[in-house]
């Protein structure tokens, strides 16, 4: 399918010797993560850059290859200079999963809150002498925040000013010298507790995530000279025979050769119905072996197994962000000097032009406002809902290549179908065939299964399968092709033309009327039509619910286009429930029709097209989001669809409106809840009724719980019924 990426716009120039890609190890700021990218950007040589706070990804786009070592060492001086703590290295060096638990809570960090908390407490329960009790409070404070000073002097040296360290830094240093030291202390402890908590929602959700993904095989038992190795499933060949157990995964694609079993795709499309295999037939990379032992043949080796494809293709799928994603990053860059701006005319303002208010107690309420200013609940809480969001769909077999196309779900006008193997079954059977001149139903079925002995289209199958006598292969000459119209063949000295009536007008051949149901498959002899074919496809089982579902959601249009004759179009469309269909349409006239549906839709709502993904490659990338349905395996389809459904059911377009609804549900109630405490409490502060306490809690308290709930976006269960927007 590569040649056709220039016909459907795949972009030229994006390749892999060009991209670079990072791993972010100790990221665990998304204030940081939008710095360090806006940054990478700035790099000469940068095309397009991309860091996925979720996966700890850094994405470069680079001009050309040769820059990319000079990039590489740019963005370590650039991370370093925003965050000192954050390491570059390349994906194969990145260290294993740390323990969270055990990472914040071992002996040091105990020993270190414990000495902390004892100095904070003695002085607040006891009377002591005055420099005794700011001693034992300045030496808490510094345990409890020498760290965030540290970092926040090494992002000053950086010029980077409105990090969350800086302002918690200003924040305690101001309550220090208005001599709150209590409160300066307090409000220390809070926040390196609130981090802690934090960090660890963070990383849970970021391992619940993986979690979804632990499709990929530790081994394969590799079949050498009798003997069974049990190897890394990078070492394995295609061509070499590997030994799968019950029980065991099957860790790359293959062919199975001897013996029979039953393998669980759950993992993969989500559906728990087993299936019977047995040799001869095919295997996915990531299924489970259940019960026989079998012996497979590996065709494709582990970086383009499907296993590996999925996992590189949903694991990557942060870098193409949602345009809330876009809007909150901008918005944070904007937010917090503009808080940090009004917090300095607070403190300093109000004491000239009021009589009988000090000015401590004017820096004591600008002090919440540099508290509160971090943008971090919501600058971490969104990128986490839209990959809980396609984590949560992938683990039902559908495969969302980017928080984009999943926002993109949520606005709808026109859904547009592809016939075949889309809305039908794909699985054809002849109904009738009618003879012309004396020819009888055997001879036109004879004639038309030498035509169609070579080509591997479903309907060649199904004529091939009614044809039960014998066919002279080396008699068969000239075979062509002909996309859109049929097969031309020469066979024992005659020409022969199997395909649709614009196949028989192409040659000036008469074109006879034909009155039947279904795919008309003509027959000519020698420049004469002696009969035709008459072939039917059944509608897939919730082909029809599907169809109402989307008008019950607000879709305004359902459209299918179809190369099949305009009766047999017109019959589904009535079954279905379609407000139109397009018939008699070639591979391009496909793409004009859609074109003039995507100039002529009703609302500013997105166009969705779905298709198999190969025939369909050219609408599926025009369309807003490109769907294609039954792609398992289908490199073509992984590569041009936004959206992959991994089974044959349409209804798992449902599935994915339903996640992108509740996914977006779960966003903007992150949005409205941490915009609205944070103003709440500045509001507070203005009048001096919030304190720092407070402020700690509109900052760090709220990521938390905005953390959490993004969380949600991940259960996989039952998707609870969208509101109408």
């Amino acid at each position: 399918m590569n040649e056709n990426f220039e016909d459907i716009g795949i972009e030229e120039g994006v390749t892999m010797e060009n991209a670079k890609e990072l791993i972010l190890e100790g990221l665990d700021c998304a204030n940081c993560a939008s710095k360090i990218e806006q940054e990478v950007k700035k790099i000469k040589g940068v095309k397009n850059a991309s860091v996925d706070f979720v996966s700890s990804k850094l994405n470069i786009e680079a001009e050309n290859k040769d820059v990319l070592a000079d990039i590489t060492i740019a963005v370590t001086k650039i991370v370093k200079n925003i965050e000192v703590d954050i390491k570059v290295v390349e994906p194969e060096n990145k260290s294993d999963n740390i323990n969270v638990f055990d990472e914040l809570f071992n002996k040091k960090t105990l020993a270190r809150f414990g000495s902390g908390i004892a100095l904070f407490v003695i002085p607040l329960i006891f009377e002591l002498p005055h420099w005794i009790e700011l001693l034992m409070f300045v030496a808490s404070y510094l345990i409890f925040g020498v760290d965030v000073i540290y970092k926040a002097y090494k992002n000053l040296l950086g010029k980077h000013f409105f990090d969350e360290n800086f302002l918690m830094s200003i924040a305690t240093f101001g309550a220090f010298a208005i001599g709150e030291y209590a409160e300066g202390v307090a409000v220390m402890l809070f926040y390196q507790v609130g981090e802690i908590f934090q960090d660890m929602a963070v990383n849970h959700s970021r391992n619940s995530i993986k979690a979804l993904f632990d499709l990929r095989p530790d081994y394969a038992n590799l079949e050498v000279n009798g003997e069974i190795k049990k190897v890394s499933p990078e070492e394995v060949k295609v061509g070499d025979y590997i030994i799968v157990k019950p029980g065991e995964k099957v860790p790359l694609d293959g062919r199975v050769v001897e013996g029979r079993s039953v393998i669980d795709a759950s993992a993969l499309t989500g559906e728990s119905l087993p299936v019977e295999v047995e040799p001869g037939d095919e295997v996915l990379s990531g299924v489970v072996n259940k019960i026989g032992l079998i012996t497979v043949e590996v065709t494709k080796e582990f970086q383009q197994s499907t296993v590996s494809r999925i996992l590189d293709l949903v694991q990557n799928a942060g870098s193409k962000k949602a345009a809330t994603e876009n809007f909150i990053t901008k918005f944070a860059r904007y937010y917090t000097p503009i808080v940090v701006l009004i917090a300095l005319l607070l403190a300093f303002i109000p004491p000239i032009i009021t009589r009988g208010t000090g000015i401590a107690q004017w820096i004591n309420r600008a002090l919440v406002f540099l508290v509160v200013s971090c943008p971090c609940a919501l600058v971490i809480s969104i990128p986490l809902g839209f990959f809980g969001g396609i984590g949560g769909a992938s683990k039902k077999g559908i495969l969302v290549k980017g928080g984009n196309y999943l926002e993109a779900l949520n606005s709808i006008d026109t859904v547009v179908f592809d016939k075949t193997g889309t809305l039908t079954k794909g699985v054809f059977s002849v109904n009738e065939i009618i003879a012309f001149d004396g020819f009888s139903k055997d001879e036109i079925l004879e004639i038309a299964s030498y035509a169609e002995n070579f080509s591997n289209h479903p309907i060649a199958a199904t004529i091939l399968n009614e044809y039960k006598g014998k066919i002279d292969k080396s008699s068969i000459k000239d075979h062509i092709e002909i996309p859109g119209y049929g097969i031309k063949v020469i066979a024992e000295g005659k020409e022969i033309l199997v395909g649709n009536s614009k196949l028989l007008k192409r040659e000036n051949i008469k074109v006879p009327e034909a009155d039947e149901i279904g795919t008309i498959v003509y027959v000519a002899l020698d420049g004469k039509c002696v009969g035709y074919i008459v072939i039917s496809d059944q509608l897939k089982d919730d082909s029809a619910d599907t169809i109402k579902e989307l008008k019950k959601m607000g879709v305004r249009r359902t459209i299918m286009l179809t190369g099949d004759n305009s009766a047999t179009g017109s019959k589904i469309a009535r079954e279905l429930g379609l407000d139109a269909v397009y018939s008699e349409l070639l591979p391009d006239q496909k793409v004009e029709r859609f074109e003039e549906l995507y100039e002529n839709k009703l609302t500013k709502g997105n166009i969705i097209y779905v298709g198999d993904g190969i025939n369909d490659a050219p609408v599926i990338a025009r369309a807003d989001v490109g769907i294609a349905m039954g792609a398992l395996g289908s490199d073509a389809a992984i590569e041009a669809a936004d959206i992959v459904l991994l089974t044959d059911e349409p209804s798992k377009l449902i599935n994915a409106i339903k996640i992108a609804r509740r996914t977006r549900s779960i966003v903007w109630q992150n949005i409205v809840f941490a915009l609205s405490v944070k103003v709440l409490v500045l509001a507070l502060g203005v009048f001096g009724i919030a304190n720092m306490w407070e402020a700690v809690f509109a900052d760090v308290g709220v990521a938390l719980l905005a953390v959490l709930n993004s969380t949600r976006a991940m259960n996989e269960g039952k998707v609870a019924e969208e509101q109408k927007s």
